[in-house]
């Protein structure tokens, strides 16, 4: 059985032990997928910024390509509540501060907060995710609560250095489906259940 909790600990560690080479090959060929899609009718993407330490995707250089391809689009980034388990969003103007969290997740300081029904794209951080679109992400919730608060047109979509897992067994009617994952290899779409 693949559960959550067992899933999170191999996948982190799996992603911990990647050499720095192949780390930075899998980002180039993810943002070399991340730029098959057509982000012309969007206004307003949600993204995370990487915790270098944990070796996560590197959002920088996605966002660095788009800003020249697209430069309609607009970034937001999360702010967490680590007492409350809740997010706020902020534009990604050039003003912006930001400063890690206790977890070493970069975050903005200042800004123009952004309602989530306003947003049209959301990538969302995950550690792994299965065949059907569940993710499994640190455990905190804080994500399927947030993609709860967006708009049921909003687009989501994963970002993983590996493959899916066949299926996550313990998932359950919190857990929010992603409707796409961008890989190295493939970029995954799924159906609503």
């Amino acid at each position: 059985m693949l559960t959550k909790k067992d899933i999170r600990k191999e996948y982190l560690e799996k992603r911990l032990n990647l050499p720095d080479a192949v780390t930075t090959t899998l980002n180039g060929q993810l943002l070399e997928q991340f730029r098959q899609l057509d982000y012309s009718s969007l206004r307003l993407a949600h993204i995370f910024l990487p915790i270098t330490e944990k070796k996560e995707v590197n959002t920088h250089a996605l966002v660095h390509w788009a800003r020249e391809a697209w430069p309609a689009l607009k970034w937001v980034l999360p702010k967490s509540d680590l007492k409350t388990g809740q997010m706020q969003h902020f534009l990604w103007e050039p003003q912006t501060i930001l400063e890690k969290n206790k977890y070493g997740i970069p975050e903005p300081e200042n800004g123009t907060l952004v309602e989530p029904s306003a947003i049209d794209l959301v990538f969302v951080p995950l550690l792994a995710f299965d065949k059907t679109g569940h993710r499994v992400g640190y455990g905190k919730g804080m994500y399927d609560r947030f993609l709860s608060e967006c708009r049921p047109d909003a687009i989501t979509i994963g970002l993983s250095l590996f493959d899916p897992v066949d299926k996550i067994t313990d998932t359950d009617a919190l857990d929010v489906p992603l409707k796409m994952v961008i890989t190295p290899d493939a970029i995954y779409h799924f159906s609503k259940s």
